[in-house]
């Protein structure tokens, strides 16, 4: 079951990656424009919640 899922959110991300892919070429339909941004804003939310949890003491390397 734990494959499946797994399987599904790997799916999920390269079609993501497809669409912004696709949207920065410029001749993208409206649906892949929303998925595109969609897909920024989960990766810019991820990123920031990284950042947020980091204690003090922990180095960047």
């Amino acid at each position: 079951m734990i494959v499946l899922l797994l399987a599904g959110v790997l799916v999920l991300v390269l079609g993501g990656c497809a669409c912004v892919w696709r949207a920065a070429r410029g001749d993208a339909p409206r649906w892949v424009r929303a998925a595109a941004a969609a897909t920024l804003a989960a990766g810019e939310l991820v990123r920031r919640s990284h950042r947020n949890g980091r204690s003090p003491s922990q180095s960047d390397d």
